[in-house]
């Protein structure tokens, strides 16, 4: 079931896509996750994403809670990238980089929308040539399902000439409903090899084998137990802040809570994903009252690797004209 359940302004809706095992909130403001409710192991409910309560927060703060991003997720070094011969300068907002698609990237647009089924939302936006700087018309597409215990997300795009383009959904996952934080939550992540980052949180291009290194989450870990590891990337990242290179093509990350009984499993077509433990929420006001700190949540933003436009020769981040971007993750929530 879908419906709409709040019109925050006459443009932007609060809409509910319902089964009987979840209930997801989501706006076509920038595509955001605004909750995700579930049962745990003894039939309580909770909202298992970070988030705030009105669209004005949404609006005045950053941290990309539960948005869509693009053009670009992640970082662009010095803003800066050359395509088909031509230099383009995009908006530094983080440090030194670009970061998640600029100043007002899609996480901060107002997404037209077609309720297609009882499962099923589709939101479109068209993003003008020039928009933040990069180049091309951009027709996009991103389709929310829910089915049972798991939403997929699709991600589909053109372009009248070429372009860059890399989504993400940047959701802040916490599997005990905020009760705690993510110390005690096991994460696992199926990956051999993860990149190395600055001071900035810019990938460097260095890949590092994860074997032997508090990164190895090829079983599942205790994230307290990476964190209280010394690994000289932990100190510059402040925690995980960083890409991982997937092993597998499927069902490549699981995020578990062991004390609600709480599992997230993600699967997606994309090679990798930024893990981010949310090192730098600075103890704001979101839902519920409830205020947001580092490590209150931790967010697993599938991708390609982060600033391919200058570290790959063949960056996969090129999306060519007459060409389709098609990506899909989902996120299946399960209690044992």
């Amino acid at each position: 079931m879908i419906r709409i359940l709040e019109k925050w302004t006459d443009q932007i809706h609060l809409i509910v896509l319902k089964s009987e095992e979840l209930e997801v909130h989501v706006t076509n403001y920038g595509c955001t996750i605004v909750k995700v409710l579930m049962k745990d192991r003894e039939g309580n409910v909770d909202d298992v994403v970070l988030g705030y309560d009105s669209l004005e927060e949404y609006q005045k703060h950053d941290g990309y809670l539960g948005a869509l991003v693009g053009r670009v997720a992640n970082r662009i070094k010095k803003g800066h990238f050359v395509l088909n011969g031509k230099a383009y300068q995009l908006a530094i907002n983080n440090g030194p980089n670009h970061l998640h698609g600029g100043i007002k990237g899609f996480s901060m647009q107002t997404f037209d929308y077609e309720i297609l089924n009882d499962h099923s939302i589709a939101f479109t936006y068209y993003s003008k040539d020039g928009e933040e700087n990069y180049p091309g018309n951009v027709k996009f597409r991103a389709t929310y399902t829910l089915e049972k215990d798991t939403l997929k997300v699709n991600y589909e795009a053109t372009t009248d000439q070429d372009t860059l383009m890399n989504i993400t959904n940047h959701s802040y996952f916490n599997l005990s409903g905020k009760k705690e934080n993510i110390m005690h939550h096991t994460l696992q992540v199926k990956a051999d090899q993860f990149g190395a980052v600055d001071e900035d949180g810019l990938t460097t291009g260095n890949l590092i084998a994860v074997e032997g290194t508090p990164f190895d989450l090829n079983v599942p870990k205790y994230l307290e137990d990476c964190f209280n590891q010394t690994h000289e990337q932990l100190t510059i990242g402040r925690g995980f802040d960083h890409p991982f290179i997937f092993n597998r093509d499927h069902d490549q990350v699981i995020l578990r809570d062991e004390k609600s009984g709480r599992e997230l499993i993600v699967s997606t077509t994309l090679p990798g994903a930024q893990i981010y433990s949310a090192n730098y929420l600075d103890g704001r006001l979101g839902k519920y009252g409830m205020h947001y700190y580092e490590k209150d949540g931790i967010c697993i933003e599938t991708q390609y690797f982060p600033d391919a436009i200058h570290l790959e020769k063949e960056p996969a981040v090129i999306l060519k004209k007459g060409e389709t971007y098609q990506a899909q993750t989902t996120y299946k929530f399960v209690v044992k």
